[in-house]
């Protein structure tokens, strides 16, 4: 199935649209006064939407192999983005609210607390993707430079799965943490797979 430009273009409309309406929600719960403890409630959404996202974007190669829907390629790199803007936002609600935006206090923190320090490592990391996402950046990088500084995806969301299992592990609730850490795995180990099996098969022809 390969949708024409036209509907590509909705679809691509949909998908913005829909990955707002997290952050929207978010807008009208807290000025609307709806939230009992509304740092909290904004801390662990957007680190969660920043979890969902990047599974969703891990989810679209698989996606295209299976269904052969080659045009789902085309959204990967907004949902990376969406991935990152997210991630922008539970990082700044960190350096905002946490330590009004006093970054020598905030490194000191993440420093001591090795949950905080695996989160902001994980973000860190999202930094040179979401800056080299350009059609630009690929040409000035070169296709092959470009593909290996992206393959930070793979260490960054393991990495932010971790984050999210230590913050839950200290208060015993592990049960989201364990459907992330194994969605992640199945989607990491379905590309070792198949990159094995892309390996073997000169082996194979030639024998």
């Amino acid at each position: 199935m390969q949708p024409s430009a036209l509907q590509l273009a909705g679809i691509k409309a949909l998908v913005h649209l829909l990955a707002l309406v997290p952050l929207a929600r978010l807008v009208v719960l807290v000025f609307t006064d709806a939230l009992v403890e509304p740092l909290q409630y904004i801390t662990h959404s957007t680190g969660d939407w920043t979890l969902y996202f990047l599974c969703i974007t891990l989810a679209v190669t698989p996606l295209r192999r299976l269904a052969k829907w080659n045009w789902v390629l085309k959204l990967r790199r907004m949902l990376g983005l969406y991935a990152f803007f997210y991630g922008l936002l539970h990082f700044t609600t960190f350096l905002w609210f946490d330590h009004f935006f006093d970054v020598a206090a905030m490194l000191k923190d993440v420093a001591k607390r090795p949950f905080i320090l695996v989160g902001f490592t994980a973000f860190v990391l999202l930094i040179p993707l979401a800056l080299t996402s350009t059609n630009a950046m690929v040409k000035r990088l070169g296709g092959k430079r470009w593909l290996w500084l992206h393959r930070l995806v793979y260490v960054a969301t393991p990495l932010g799965v971790l984050h999210y299992w230590w913050m839950k592990a200290a208060k015993n609730d592990l049960a989201q943490p364990l459907l992330f850490a194994a969605i992640v795995a199945a989607l990491l180990l379905a590309r070792v797979w198949w990159a094995r099996q892309k390996s073997r098969a000169p082996a194979r022809a030639s024998a």
